[in-house]
């Protein structure tokens, strides 16, 4: 076993966000661009009221500046899931990523898998019904989004490549077998079999 030090979360966050402070000022930059759910959002960046402070995580942005509260907290430390959104295709937690660090990438929640036009749902979302593979709901949004980035990476997806892309998400209320299905539903569904 290897031998590990652990750094508590905020010292880390405050050493990083500094660092990330200071390159921006070097650089001139007092602003970031995110591109969410197909929209582009600019934060000031600073640590005067209503600014986007450097130790500020996407996960805040998202939920207390953009009130996109389908993503939820849980952990605060990466290992639960619950926040996860799409980030440049891949799933990531974004309790664990600093806003400013997310500067021009593009970003989907929960809220942008629906059609804005019509509102229907996804394919994701609407498997998650029909197999009843949710029940608080609460980390259900974090599932779909690691689901989505996987079928959007591997439409092909086994079972087995299901079950490890959602081994960190984690659910205390239903069996992980509802989930899977689900997503192997709409695997199936997009190959046409």
């Amino acid at each position: 076993m290897r031998d590990r030090t652990t750094i508590p979360l905020e010292k880390l966050t405050t050493s990083i966000s500094v660092n990330l402070a200071e390159d921006m000022q070097e650089q001139g930059k007092e602003f970031i661009t995110l591109k969410i759910n197909g929209q582009e959002y600019e934060f000031s960046v600073g640590s005067r009221l209503g600014q986007v402070a450097p130790c500020e995580t996407l996960s805040r942005t998202l939920r207390d500046r953009l009130n996109l509260t389908g993503s939820k907290e849980s952990c605060g430390q990466g290992a639960c899931g619950c926040c996860t959104v799409i980030m440049d295709g891949d799933a990531v937690t974004s309790c664990m990523l600093l806003t400013v660090e997310c500067a021009g990438k593009e970003i989907t929640t929960i809220e942008g898998l629906r059609d804005p036009v019509t509102g229907k749902l996804s394919d994701i979302q609407q498997a998650f019904i029909d197999y009843y593979a949710f029940q608080c709901g609460y980390c259900t949004p974090g599932i779909i989004m690691t689901s989505k980035a996987l079928l959007d990476k591997n439409p092909n997806s086994s079972k087995e490549e299901i079950a490890e892309a959602l081994a960190g998400n984690y659910c205390r209320c239903i069996s992980q077998y509802h989930v899977i299905d689900a997503v192997k539903h709409v695997a199936e569904a997009q190959r046409g079999n």
